[in-house]
């Protein structure tokens, strides 16, 4: 890459990133609903065609938000995992990755909205929003997955109706594995994972756009005992317990 092509692609990272700082301002401000490239641009000191060039329209814009925003939370429950001690606990593993989940959305309120809260009327996400959504549950997948294969879980129990949802989604998280490696998740795990899943971003919300309020005080401790609770709901338990 020439000079003149290295100083061009520094300045349109720059430029991007300008515009997507100013768009989670506004995010903050007005919601994600009155998103406008027009009022981006004017706070930026640009004309609208010049911004065009970098989001060709508002969904363009809000999806590029919300893959980072996606990224963000993702980046921090796998740092959680792969900080936490060796002799962890499965269980333990997974409070982990929860709380750094809560901390990131505690700190990037409006960010965990625009992913996590009403959606946006007129917009439907892209397929590129897929991979960075599936992060945390595929960290959360792995833990149990890697606890299965090396000294086994406590299978919960699973409603005679729900079977073939379970074996159909036990194929998915964690697909047929050599013998020499262990066998993939039992079929109960599946919906055990993904209710965990909702209920761990529900205790969140909650949490974050108020219902706690005058409800729950001691927000760090319950926090840690609900995320200890779904740990045991997908056959993952506690030291001592």
């Amino acid at each position: 890459m020439s000079t003149v092509q290295g100083a061009r692609a520094r300045a349109r990272t720059e430029i991007t990133a300008a515009i997507k700082d100013e768009a989670r301002k506004q995010l903050a401000a007005e919601g994600a609903a009155k998103l406008s490239l027009r009022a981006v641009a004017r706070e930026l000191g640009m004309v609208s065609s010049a911004l065009y060039r970098y989001f060709p329209s508002r969904d363009d814009l809000l999806t590029a938000l919300i893959v980072d925003a996606y990224d963000a939370v993702g980046e921090a429950a796998e740092r959680a995992l792969a900080q936490a001690a060796p002799a962890d606990a499965p269980a333990e593993r997974w409070v982990a990755v929860c709380r750094a989940v809560r901390t990131w959305a505690l700190a990037h309120p409006h960010e965990y909205a625009l992913i996590y809260g009403s959606p946006v009327p007129g917009y439907t996400a892209p397929e590129a929003t897929i991979g960075p959504a599936s992060r945390v549950g595929l960290v959360l997948i792995g833990i149990v997955r890697d606890a299965h294969q090396a000294r086994g879980i406590a299978v919960p129990r699973l409603a005679p109706e729900l079977r073939g949802e379970g074996e159909r989604m036990a194929a998915e998280f964690a697909p047929g594995l050599p013998p020499a490696v262990g066998p993939a998740l039992p079929p109960a795990v599946g919906p055990a994972l993904v209710a965990a899943w909702a209920q761990l971003f529900g205790l969140i919300s909650f949490e974050l756009f108020g219902q706690f309020h005058r409800v729950v005080e001691e927000r760090d401790v319950f926090f840690a005992h609900a995320a200890a609770g779904l740990a045991a709901s997908v056959g993952l338990v506690l030291p001592g317990e």
